[in-house]
């Protein structure tokens, strides 16, 4: 099953803090304040980061009033859960454990 393209989810994954925005939404969704504040990152950051992520198809976003809430797609929810927290690209694995909390 081909979820997402390789080269986007490669450019996503492959830089540190999207990784570990990832691994943090695993849990539960978030905003961007809520991400910026627990990974130490600017919020302009973080959005920066979270762009990148959407667009590669490995999150959504929806509206709580005007608070944007990030959470993985159901597709890569549901690929992780079948695949003990691996996403497999083909090319390479990511191996996600969630992070405590």
């Amino acid at each position: 099953m081909k979820i997402l393209d390789c080269i986007h989810a490669l450019k996503a994954l492959g830089e540190e803090n999207r990784m570990r925005i990832v691994r943090m939404l695993m849990s539960q969704q978030r905003s961007v304040n809520e991400i910026a504040e627990s990974l130490d990152i600017s919020q302009y950051n973080v959005s920066k980061h979270l762009r990148i992520l959407r667009e590669a198809g490995l999150l959504e976003t929806t509206k709580n009033g005007q608070q944007r809430l990030y959470s993985l797609t159901p597709d890569l929810v549901s690929h992780l859960a079948d695949n003990n927290n691996i996403l497999d690209l083909g090319c390479c694995t990511f191996h996600f454990d969630k992070l405590p909390g």
